[in-house]
């Protein structure tokens, strides 16, 4: 007669496996959350950058030689006249798809969902009686209500134009 040998997990070894595939998951969905927020930081930073972009290039187009301060064409920043300085905060607010208002909430027939805030300031120029240069610090925090001191994240770019 002969004999069957049958093999099989006992069930130690499938205990195991499973206390190691457990382990192995837990570990996994303990990295999701950071992974997400990762996620989130990146696309948010990726958004206020090209926001920043945007807005330099729209003070780029603002007359250069005025005798006093200029509206920006699309954002309707103020530019100072050459040389000078304004150091009182502008401020804009964004939503996701990068369209502008100057309030939280500008009461439009569509919804609008501020995303991000940004401050625009022109500090003075140190050197105004040699060069006609125009400094321009703009910062763009999230979420739009927070002040920027509680903002969850933030992008700071400082720009020079030549006012000439």
């Amino acid at each position: 007669m002969k004999r069957r040998s049958n093999c099989a997990f006992s069930l130690v070894e499938v205990t195991l496996a499973l206390g190691i595939a457990a382990f192995c998951l837990i570990a996994i969905f303990g990295l999701m959350p950071v992974g997400v927020q990762t996620n989130r930081n990146a696309t948010s930073q990726t958004a206020a950058t090209s926001i920043l972009s945007n807005v330099i290039a729209d003070i780029r187009t603002t007359a250069k030689v005025t005798p006093s301060a200029t509206p920006s064409p699309l954002y309707k920043i103020t530019v100072p006249a050459r040389g000078n300085s304004n150091t009182t905060a502008q401020t804009l607010y964004f939503d996701g798809q990068g369209q502008a208002a100057t309030s939280l909430s500008p009461g439009s027939p569509t919804p609008f969902q501020p995303r991000y805030q940004l401050n625009v300031t022109f500090p003075p120029n140190p050197d105004a009686g040699t060069f006609k240069t125009t400094y321009s610090d703009l910062k763009i925090t999230w979420p739009a209500a927070a002040t920027p001191a509680n903002a969850s994240g933030s992008v700071e770019m400082f720009a020079a134009f030549d006012r000439n």
